[in-house]
């Protein structure tokens, strides 16, 4: 898993693709707020964000 978070900060610096970042970390906190959210109280409130 490090390794893949490594090759893709040195593909971001080398090829200077800075603005991947921050929608990688959004798509990347979407997908942990619903796993962790989807056998939750919290479920249906999320549902109604989107």
């Amino acid at each position: 898993m490090f390794e893949l978070l490594k090759d893709f900060a040195g593909f971001m610096g080398q090829r200077k693709k800075y603005w991947l970042a921050p929608i990688v970390i959004v798509l990347v906190l979407l997908g942990v707020l619903i796993v962790f959210a989807q056998g939750s109280a919290v479920a249906p409130f999320i549902y109604t964000l989107f």
